[in-house]
């Protein structure tokens, strides 16, 4: 029996299968960053939940981080005494005993007229005597002396000073006419400059070694959350959530330890520093002189919350980038 087809059902459009809709870039961005925004929520309440074990966490990465950043001030106070040094480092030139005072001020501007000196200081035969005299205590015994039988010197002062600059300028400088010899003492330099080379090649050491115990920490903790979250991780795979939406919540709760313990290090670099600050003090003052501890300041705290957040982050991205390969939907 056929099914006769009335006027009106004739007249119906013919209905058609399920449309595709494109969602525009806009929509797709504002979804983006709505996603972003609920995840990083979500991780900071989720390592505010476990206030004790998330701590604990940002400790190890802060003490991973304070020995290498402690001695990166070590090396800036040294960079600051290698520049006092070089400011010190000097060449003394003897001149002629013969030159009478005119002359030696003829030659102490022909020294100053040299490349590269940055100065040059004429002392007298009478202001070395004077000068030896008040070093050594034996006003009365040099006051007999008929004759000075010190020469006129002048200090000069290099512009360059590496050691082998330096040594280069010494002889320049003995080849001038009415200099008898130039002096310089470049050992201290050289072991100053050596020590500076190894304290940098350890700092770079440390800061690897350190930077991959913070990995190892913060991989360690994230390998532990993807494994508690591993049935959620299987359903949000099975109804189509890619890689990238299943590790973005574990990419900010890395982001998180390395930020906290960031800022711990600089807590315990505040305190030690203070801790510190005062026998540094009194040992500088007891030499004479006027030392104090360097500090990070602002563009030093942030570098090294920039770091260790970086470095929660990598940590966090290599774990469940490993994990997630693992983890199939069953």
């Amino acid at each position: 029996m056929t099914r006769r087809t009335t006027s009106s059902e004739s007249q119906r459009p013919a209905r058609r299968g399920a449309r595709a809709s494109q969602v525009g870039l806009e929509s797709r961005t504002r979804a983006w960053l709505r996603h972003h925004r609920a995840m990083w929520l979500d991780s900071a309440q989720r390592l505010a939940k476990r206030p004790l074990s998330s701590l604990l966490t940002m400790l190890a990465i802060a003490i991973a981080l304070v020995l290498p950043s402690g001695l990166w001030l070590a090396l800036d106070s040294a960079r600051l005494l290698d520049a006092e040094l070089d400011e010190s480092a000097t060449v003394t030139v003897y001149l002629d005993t013969r030159l009478d005072e005119r002359a030696a001020m003829d030659v102490a501007a022909r020294l100053r007229d040299q490349t590269p000196v940055a100065g040059a200081r004429l002392v007298t035969a009478a202001e070395g005597l004077a000068e030896f005299q008040q070093g050594v205590g034996l006003e009365d015994a040099l006051a007999s002396l008929e004759d000075n039988p010190l020469p006129a010197a002048v200090v000069v002062t290099p512009a360059d000073t590496d050691p082998d600059s330096v040594r280069v300028l010494a002889s320049n400088l003995e080849a001038v006419d009415g200099v008898d010899e130039a002096r310089v003492d470049l050992a201290w330099l050289e072991r100053l400059r050596r020590l500076a080379e190894l304290g940098q090649r350890l700092a770079l050491a440390l800061a690897g070694l350190f930077g991959l115990g913070v990995l190892l920490v913060v991989g360690n903790t994230i390998r532990l959350a993807v494994e508690s979250r591993r049935q959620e991780i299987e359903v949000v795979t099975l109804i189509g959530a890619t890689h990238a939406f299943v590790r973005r919540p574990f990419l900010y709760s890395g982001a998180w330890y390395g930020l906290g313990g960031g800022v711990l290090a600089i807590v315990l670099l505040v305190l030690g520093g203070h801790w510190l600050s005062a026998p540094v003090t009194a040992l500088a003052e007891s030499y004479g002189a006027h030392f104090t501890l360097p500090r990070l300041g602002f563009g030093g705290s942030v570098l090294l919350c920039f770091c260790s957040t970086l470095l929660g982050w990598l940590g966090a991205w290599l774990a469940v980038g490993r994990h997630l390969a693992d983890i199939k939907p069953r």
